[in-house]
């Protein structure tokens, strides 16, 4: 189930306590999940009973336990427990099958994964310095909006509304992906560094490591197609666990959490105007994403064989998200490094 689905699955429990008469409430247009807070537990966590509370007249505990009672019976729930005010944490009952859902729905969406409508039919302003830092921060808080239904209007003058640190110099002599990379990557607090380590072709290079990251993705693609085989979603087949080698038995595989939660990252990038979000959530994805590549093609004498197609399709998915949102901040995914 991915969590696309699990947000349907919230959703329609709403609708069938209405249909049932346990709740008098207007269901909302769209359940959001979120990683479980402090206290919290399981795959996500969703704030729904709290927000229907007040508009059904009962406590919020009250509804959360209606609706888990509902989510019990779903298909794909393993577990909802309550926490907090009225927090439903739930839990999936195949981690494998969260993973291998969430690799199923990015090749469908392509380069949509994740995309919403936190912010569909709003216009959102964008006044900003004549200053390059501003310049570029707008013009990827523009595309990363758009990715939420909304679109960005980038205007000069006062009262500025996106002022973040300018950069100390001219970042032109970085080329064009490296410097927008120094001014997007710090917080827009944070004074950009415009210096030549953004050029080094190493990993202590943040760029480099996403971009490197993509690059072999886009090789190993090719080497699959030379030894006749393509990706397919299924099993990873990593002996007695559900992650890569030398993680414990059902432990969720690293890339599993960065690939659910990139369309959180990008309402909240959308949301607060902030794309270094975005980098670094993709410096996160790289980095749960390269120590996968040496386990994806088959090694001597040894087939093809499904386990090796599932981890092309993870490698796939999770280059496609590392593509989309380098495109999303102006900086080309080269296929190869």
């Amino acid at each position: 189930m991915t969590p696309a689905e699990l947000s349907r699955t919230v959703l329609d429990a709403v609708c069938r306590a209405v249909d049932a008469g346990e709740l008098d409430v207007a269901p909302p247009e769209r359940v959001t999940l979120t990683e479980p807070g402090p206290g919290g537990c399981g795959d996500f966590a969703t704030n729904v009973a709290l927000r229907l509370a007040r508009p059904a007249a009962q406590p919020p505990l009250h509804v959360a336990d209606i609706l888990r009672a509902r989510l019990l019976d779903a298909a794909g729930v393993g577990d909802v427990v309550v926490t907090g005010p009225g927090f439903l944490n739930i839990s999936l009952r195949a981690r494998d099958g969260l993973l291998t859902g969430l690799v199923r729905e990015i090749r469908e969406r392509g380069a949509e994964y994740g995309y919403g409508d936190a912010l569909a039919g709003r216009t959102v302003v964008l006044r900003v310095p004549y200053e390059v830092r501003a310049e570029v921060v707008a013009d990827a808080v523009a595309r990363i909006v758009a990715t939420q239904g909304g679109r960005a209007e980038i205007e000069h003058g006062e009262p500025v509304t996106l002022r973040p640190v300018p950069a100390p110099e001219d970042p032109a002599p970085l080329g064009p992906d490296a410097a927008r990379w120094a001014l997007l990557h710090p917080a827009p607090h944070d004074r950009p560094r415009i210096t030549a380590d953004h050029l080094v072709q190493r990993e202590i290079n943040p760029l480099f490591r996403i971009r490197y990251a993509h690059a072999r993705v886009r090789a190993l693609v090719r080497n699959a197609h030379d030894l006749g085989f393509t990706a397919e979603p299924g099993e990873l087949g990593f002996a007695g666990t559900a992650g890569s080698p030398g993680h414990d038995v059902g432990t969720p595989h690293p890339l599993q959490t960065p690939l659910a939660d990139h369309s959180r990252i990008l309402r909240t990038a959308a949301t607060d105007q902030a794309p270094d979000r975005l980098a670094r959530h993709l410096l996160a994805v790289a980095d749960a994403l390269l120590p996968l590549l040496p386990e994806v093609l088959p090694v001597g004498e040894e087939k093809p064989g499904a386990a090796h197609r599932a981890r092309l399709a993870l490698a796939e998915a999770a280059g496609a998200v590392l593509a989309g949102g380098l495109s999303l901040l102006g900086i080309d995914a080269p296929e190869h490094l």
